[in-house]
């Protein structure tokens, strides 16, 4: 019988790391299956805007800091934005992020894909999440009357560690966010970045802040150190590391869905498909946004590999 384990409080969380790997997985997959079941989700993002961001993450590509060679391009135009949402919104895919680079989009860009969102059938936008950087009440009160229900804003790291890999905005400025959209109606989609160079403490101290936040949406992205950016010499994380990260998350957050995101075939490679048994309950399949991942046909033949179920929900 598998023992289970729980995650109440970070003493308890740092006594799971003494656990083998069967026994962490086992307990965390246990824990998946008791309140998803054989369900997983899917979402993709578009890159609607990138790079020249004036932020200076020392992980990102898209930084006017650091000068790795990616595209950069203004915010898409209106067709072509409507366009990639609707194709998309053919694949079965229960979400679809709308993703910008910069600190906020200003009040003309915004206007502009608030109408594009506007003209979207009832069913595709019912399946869009927004990541537009730290926007105001007034404009995330205006996503949600458009028919929004969750926005996308990563804290990345710890609130002691974050100093360490960004120096131009803050931690608590970027978790006032989050808790405008809560206000908004909104649920937060809020994650973090794994592979910085944090500690293990700084991943558990992170996990309860996002639990005492009220947060139940969590991507976990793994480092894909690029070229031209402080962290370039930065090992990716094992396989082994990368799966502890995502079982640890699911006992300190059990009912919260895990979405594994930036960095999967980089550092979990032939190890994909133990990420279900490690915890996590959802994928972002497709393209990020300055790097490949993993096509969709590849992720449903995955994931029914292992006997789950991909679940489109708002429906596909």
């Amino acid at each position: 019988m598998t023992a289970n384990y729980t995650a109440n409080t970070p003493a308890e969380a740092l006594e799971l790391l003494s656990l083998s790997d069967e026994q962490l997985f086992a307990s965390a997959s246990h824990l998946r299956t008791a309140t998803f079941g054989n369900k997983v989700t899917l979402c993709a993002i578009i890159n609607a805007r990138s790079g020249n961001c004036g932020m200076d993450c020392r992980f990102c590509s898209q930084s006017r800091h650091n000068h790795t060679p990616i595209d950069v391009f203004p915010l898409l135009p209106d067709k072509e934005l409507r366009a990639r949402i609707l194709a998309l919104a053919a694949q079965p895919v229960a979400r679809i992020g709308i993703v910008t680079s910069g600190g906020a989009l200003s009040g003309e860009e915004f206007e502009r894909l608030a109408g594009v969102l506007q003209s979207l059938p009832e069913s595709a936008r019912k399946r869009v999440c927004a990541s537009l950087g730290r926007l105001d009440a007034d404009q995330l009160a205006l996503l949600a009357d458009i028919g929004l229900d969750r926005y996308h804003h990563n804290l990345e790291t710890s609130r002691e560690f974050y100093p360490s890999i960004c120096t131009t905005q803050t931690w608590s400025q970027r978790s006032d966010t989050v808790a405008r959209v809560q206000k908004a109606g909104m649920t937060a989609c809020t994650g973090g970045l794994f592979g910085l160079g944090e500690s293990w403490r700084d991943r558990i101290d992170f996990a309860f802040s996002l639990k005492e936040m009220g947060v139940n949406n969590v991507p976990i992205n793994f480092l894909h150190p690029h070229p031209e950016t402080p962290l370039a010499g930065q090992p990716p994380l094992a396989a082994r590391e990368a799966l502890r990260i995502i079982a640890l998350f699911r006992h300190i957050l059990p009912k919260a869905t895990l979405r594994v995101c930036g960095g999967r075939p980089l550092v979990l490679g032939q190890r994909q498909k133990e990420l279900f048994h490690a915890g996590a309950n959802a994928l972002m399949t497709g393209d990020y946004l300055t790097t490949h991942g993993r096509g969709v046909a590849d992720d449903l033949a995955m994931i029914a590999d292992i006997g789950l179920e991909v679940d489109c929900v708002p429906h596909c």
